[in-house]
């Protein structure tokens, strides 16, 4: 039911969008914006800091990234701020999937905020430790059918890329690989370079470092296409078809923010994803730029709710 619900908030969304007016507002903006994420130093964070610098200029007024942590405080702030364009939010998955997870939070992403724009997408690297018999997708499918419950699989908090890009190729391939947790990227990687666990999903900047050491074994990239980020990689589609999962860092306003501010925005954060230097730091950085309209945007967000929605649902994942 809620996944229903949710996705039919996306299609009226998507049509509100394309109903609403096309002028531009002609005194925005009034005043410094301010551009909410997670905590400093994380991806949504570099990927807002790096918009909000070449926002500045074009839009004549300091733009400023206010960090906070603790999963859903920014986009309960957010949902709570005037509609008027000056209090935005950068913000990635784990946002719109939430309320699949939990049975409360603190904001509605479907009803409390309209998107802008899709900013970057970054895929994860499918890696195994070397003493895991498994120089393939296939072979590591093959070698988790044969042995079922005998491999692991590091992961960070429920609802991360680790987490839910392994359960959705578990999903798909049939697979019964046992979930370990960790706080954090850099811990569960370090567990799978010692080999404490046997494979996992990581960002490629944290994970081909190992690769390039020899401490890991790099099998696939998760983007939808090869990948610049991983190159020489297949798709872990190639194998395993339907198998896509990246990190989306979308830019959000409060539901309610007038047709020509989202319009405006939409179209100078493409003016900007279009920079050849913006291309490279977010290249930099472990991502890829995306870019489109208000209405990619709540397409893709749509897709990751029927794709991502029906593995937390088949998999009863909760995040209480």
């Amino acid at each position: 039911m809620m996944l229903r619900r949710c996705i039919g908030l996306m299609f009226s969304l998507g049509i509100v969008l394309l109903a609403t007016g096309t002028g531009f507002s002609q005194d925005y903006p009034k005043k410094p914006i301010s551009i909410f994420a997670a905590e400093a130093g994380a991806a949504g964070d570099v990927t807002a800091r790096i918009i909000a610098e070449e926002l500045s200029p074009v839009l004549g007024q300091r733009v400023i990234v206010e960090n906070r942590g603790g999963g859903v405080i920014a986009p309960e702030i957010v949902s709570k701020s005037k509609p008027d364009g000056h209090t935005l939010l950068v913000y990635a998955n784990s946002f719109w999937l939430m309320p699949l997870m939990r049975s409360h939070v603190p904001y509605d992403p479907m009803k409390g905020f309209v998107p802008i724009a899709c900013l970057t997408a970054q895929p994860q690297v499918l890696v195994v430790h070397p003493k895991v018999p498994a120089n393939s997708i296939k072979e590591l499918v093959a070698l988790a059918k044969a042995k079922p419950g005998t491999l692991n699989y590091s992961s960070t908090a429920t609802g991360t890329g680790t987490h839910l890009a392994m359960e959705l190729f578990k999903s798909l391939t049939g697979t019964d690989i046992v979930r370990v947790t960790f706080k954090g990227m850099s811990s569960a990687l370090t567990a799978l370079v010692a080999g404490e666990t046997d494979v996992m999903f990581s960002v490629p900047t944290n994970a081909l470092q190992q690769v390039k050491a020899g401490k890991l074994r790099a099998l696939g990239v998760s983007s939808a296409a090869p990948s610049p980020l991983a190159p020489g990689l297949p798709t872990v589609a190639s194998a395993v078809p339907g198998h896509r999962q990246s990190a989306y860092f979308i830019l959000f306003a409060p539901a309610g923010t007038p047709a020509s501010i989202v319009k405006r925005l939409n179209q100078e954060v493409r003016r900007i994803l279009d920079k050849p230097e913006v291309k490279q730091k977010f290249f930099n950085a472990g991502a890829e730029v995306v870019g489109g309209s208000p209405e990619d945007a709540a397409a893709l967000i749509h897709s990751e709710l029927v794709t991502m929605g029906k593995v937390i649902k088949d998999g009863n994942i909760r995040d209480e």
